[in-house]
């Protein structure tokens, strides 16, 4: 990740870039569970089993996604003066971008192609359109989320910085 520079920002923008990829992680599992599992019914988290496990499967990819929000969601809370005190909030949407991407590409490499835990959709004779559509929407999360970044501005470290980082205890 040399190539985003992550050291030019201050502790507290980087803190927000990590809580914005949780909450991004978070977003797109739940954005693939309900649209995708749920809604269209294209697959499931693993797919060659019986009707239970397959749905138990899901619901442990539903754990997971909502466990990422509420944990995004909390660091996002505990952090919300640090945040608020940023000028933009260019680095918590840089960081939702590249955690979202990052989901959905390792569920379209690993998941899909690596794992074959499932396809993106089952029962179709060529998954390729699918894997193309899938991939390449990952991948354009992940360039809008560097070319976010790349443009946000850092933090200028002030005494007043110094002094919250000292009493957060980062």
């Amino acid at each position: 990740m040399r190539y985003l520079e992550l050291g030019r920002f201050s502790a507290n923008q980087r803190r927000t870039i990590w809580t914005g990829f949780i909450l991004g992680v978070g977003l797109m599992g739940a954005v693939d569970s309900i649209i995708f599992h749920q809604l269209l019914q294209w697959h499931h988290f693993y797919y060659d089993t019986t009707q239970f496990w397959r749905i138990f499967s899901d619901g442990l990819l539903q754990g997971f996604t909502a466990g990422m929000l509420f944990f995004g969601a909390m660091r996002l809370w505990f952090d919300r003066h640090r945040i608020s005190r940023l000028f933009s909030g260019s680095v918590l949407w840089a960081g939702l971008l590249l955690g979202a991407g990052a989901f959905q590409l390792f569920d379209g490499i690993i998941n899909h192609k690596v794992l074959r835990l499932h396809q993106v959709r089952e029962g179709v004779e060529n998954n390729l359109p699918y894997d193309i559509a899938w991939n390449g929407f990952a991948l354009l999360l992940l360039l809008i989320g560097v070319i976010v970044l790349r443009g946000a501005v850092p933090e200028e470290h002030s005494a007043d910085t110094a002094h919250v980082d000292q009493n957060s205890g980062t």
